[in-house]
């Protein structure tokens, strides 16, 4: 079986993409796997770090929603549609999969040209317009979440990369392990209670100030941080009144971790932002997050974290409440509370939708082998 997989531009789109590639060659290890992403977009990185083939296609900025903009990337599209056209005869493409970004429209109407099956993903309970558009176009459309208004959507979860899954089913004794291990990797106290703050794989500026700012309130109360920043981004940790001592504990700022499960093993409490992807992560393996929505677009990331929350498995504050007063007033007292800690972490594992990537594989061979869409 020959499958292009089509998607990119930010974690939320790569990281399902390679899940199910990996889980495609688990199934048959003959299988052929293309990617086509930009060369802009952490695809070009990813992909072929996993071992996978990447065909660049020009990038066409897609709008939000239907109207004049649309039009105006005419030239443009017919350019990408080429190219991907191009790339589905190569492979000899017996099934396109889109995730969504700016290379799946051009995708999708070549594989429409050709008859090829399309599958499309949805990871965020608002679609873009890209998948909006791909919809349309085959009765194969995969949801993470139940409501996602898209025709002939079945809800399989999101793919998640196996290093997460092995982590969420390790049991207590193997994850005490992972943890001491990820802490002694990332210079941190074994024995203390450790926030994990992330902005994504670009950072969030918010999350760098306010955290920064708030790293005394963090030390008096005994908790350590692993700050992830983003690359190119600082965070200015305020020093505590007496000076960084023995006994201080560790604030340890990294700008990018590629191999999140180490982080996610040494965290007891995690704050990010809703991206769909980091919410799946997250609840399956069991830890409690304070969700901090990106303030921009749609609102699909506050969406994406309300049924984690509204099942009790985490926190949702707004960006401009996310300050320092906020963390010493409510993050603070929350991480001095294991028993709320494990009840949340226990209540996240609750939502999740498992083996979403072997269900999203089923519905990919379904669609080749022209069967109905399985349940």
């Amino acid at each position: 079986m020959s499958v292009v997989l089509a998607g990119g531009g930010s974690a939320g789109h790569v990281t399902p993409l390679l899940a199910l590639a990996d889980c495609l060659r688990r199934r048959d290890p003959a299988t052929r796997i293309t990617v086509l992403g930009t060369a802009e977009g952490l695809e070009a990185r990813l992909v072929p770090a996993r071992g996978y083939e990447l065909v660049q296609l020009p990038k066409v900025p897609m709008p939000r929603r239907p109207g004049p903009d649309l039009l105006r990337i005419g030239g443009r599209l017919r350019e990408a549609v080429r190219a991907a056209g191009a790339a589905l005869d190569a492979a000899e493409a017996d099934v396109v999969v889109g995730f969504g970004g700016y290379v799946c429209p051009p995708a999708y109407l070549a594989a429409r040209r050709r008859g090829t099956p399309i599958v499309i993903h949805e990871a965020n309970p608002l679609p873009g317009l890209a998948n909006r558009l791909g919809a349309r176009l085959t009765p194969y459309v995969a949801t993470t979440f139940p409501h996602t208004p898209l025709p002939h959507a079945v809800q399989t979860g999101v793919p998640l990369r196996h290093e997460i899954s092995d982590l969420a089913r390790a049991d207590d004794a193997e994850r005490l392990a992972r943890r001491l291990l990820a802490r002694e990797h990332f210079g941190l106290d074994l024995d203390r209670t450790t926030v994990l703050v992330t902005g994504g794989s670009l950072g969030a500026q918010r999350l760098n100030d306010t955290f920064g700012e708030a790293a005394p309130d963090l030390r008096a109360a005994g908790a350590q941080v692993l700050h992830v920043s983003g690359t190119g981004k600082q965070v200015e940790v305020r020093q505590s009144a007496g000076g960084a001592g023995d006994d201080v504990p560790p604030y340890v700022v990294v700008p990018y971790v590629d191999a999140m499960e180490q982080a996610y093993a040494a965290a007891d409490l995690v704050v990010c932002r809703a991206g769909a992807n980091t919410v799946c992560e997250l609840a399956t393996v069991g830890l409690p997050a304070a969700y901090v929505p990106l303030p921009v677009g749609n609102g699909e990331q506050r969406l994406n974290a309300e049924p984690v929350v509204a099942a009790g498995g985490g926190l949702l504050v707004d960006d401009a409440d996310c300050t320092a007063g906020w963390v010493r007033e409510v993050l603070v007292p929350l991480l001095q509370d294991a028993a709320a800690l494990r009840a949340m972490g226990e209540a996240a594992a609750r939502f999740v939708v498992p083996d979403a990537d072997e269900r999203l594989a089923d519905l990919v061979e379904a669609a080749v082998e022209g069967r109905r869409v399985p349940s």
